[in-house]
């Protein structure tokens, strides 16, 4: 199936993709290490089902020299041994904070502490930011259909 709609196919579509995209240029920026940053974005993408975000975080990882071993077992990361406990902490924020509707408690105490034992303040405001963030690009993706499997590593950061 094709995509449904080009989100950025119309003028208001562009200025707000614009916008969003702003956001994760701030993100990028951001003393949060990349690796981090994509593996928190997978993780996400892996819950909410977005075929292009998987791809595209998947193949960044990898493009960024991440071990096959460590981008495939994003999926079972508690069950694996190749995280560091700052990256445990962030994927399980990612988790948490995808599945607000889940987990109806939303960020448990203890990953919050988990979170702030690992990153300063400006880090915590990226990890928050990005999550909400992926999440919203996921949905945005998820509802237009927007396959995967053409994403070119690389491509956000030339945006």
């Amino acid at each position: 199936m094709d995509s449904r709609f080009d989100l950025n196919g119309t003028e208001l579509g562009a200025k707000l993709g614009k916008r969003f995209a702003n956001v994760s240029v701030g993100i990028k920026g951001s003393s949060l290490p990349k690796v981090t940053q994509e593996l928190v974005s997978l993780r996400a993408s892996q819950l909410n089902g977005c075929g292009f975000c998987v791809d595209a975080h998947a193949k960044d990882l990898a493009a960024a020299g991440e071990p096959a071993v460590r981008v495939n077992l994003v999926a079972a990361w508690r069950e694996s041994t190749v995280f560091t406990e700052a990256e445990q902490a962030a994927l399980a924020l990612a988790e948490e904070g995808s599945r607000i509707v889940d987990a109806h408690q939303g960020v448990s105490d203890e990953t919050w502490a988990l979170v702030r034992k690992h990153y300063d303040d400006d880090q915590v405001a990226a990890l928050v930011y990005l999550v909400a963030m992926i999440n919203a690009a996921n949905r945005l993706l998820v509802i237009t259909h927007t396959k995967g499997g053409s994403y070119q590593a690389g491509t956000f950061d030339a945006n």
